[in-house]
């Protein structure tokens, strides 16, 4: 399991809710939370690993407190507004201010089936924000400002490059 870099279409698919937490999807997830501890994010969405299911993992503080595992998450409620840098692990060397709500209610369930009600303001509910878009197939670029994505067109482009290299024939 590695992390998929943009352009790879995966990221651009919409996920299908996960159905049964099996003993796959715990490796699974145990997999995403190496990877993403190894790579220093706050987040990882199931796609940027190649797996279209609605699930993520966050973990803003590197602690073992608290859930870390979303599974069929979804916002049901939005509060303030801040525009603060943001990165993504599919996107290593860029970021930009994104503007997020600043304090999020949401709902998901954990690996063992049970339903959550999380409330999250500052950086996890940036993660959450940005994680959720991962899931409908909607990237950080997406929301940054047009001078920002003028600012980083060539990484993207270095990027596209990259990615028809690794996908030509030998």
């Amino acid at each position: 399991m590695n992390i998929v870099l943009y352009p790879d279409p995966v990221l651009r698919q919409k996920t299908k809710p996960l159905k049964e937490i099996n003993k796959e999807v715990f490796k699974k997830v145990e997999e995403m939370m190496e990877l993403m501890h190894n790579a220093q994010g706050v987040g990882l969405a199931a796609p940027q690993v190649g797996w279209p299911v609605r699930l993520f993992i966050i973990d803003v503080d590197g602690t073992s407190r608290g859930e870390k595992v979303f599974i069929n998450p979804i916002i049901v409620e939005e509060l303030g507004e801040l525009n603060k840098e943001e990165g993504c692990l599919s996107f290593p060397g860029i970021t930009s201010k994104i503007i997020r709500a600043q304090r999020i209610k949401g709902q998901a369930y954990n690996l063992k089936g049970q339903k959550l009600e999380i409330e999250a303001e500052g950086l996890a509910a940036r993660a959450w924000q940005h994680e959720l878009d991962h899931l409908n197939g909607e990237l950080f670029i997406d929301k940054m400002s047009p001078s920002s994505r003028l600012a980083i067109s060539y990484q993207l482009k270095e990027f596209e490059r990259l990615y028809k290299g690794a996908k030509a024939p030998v």
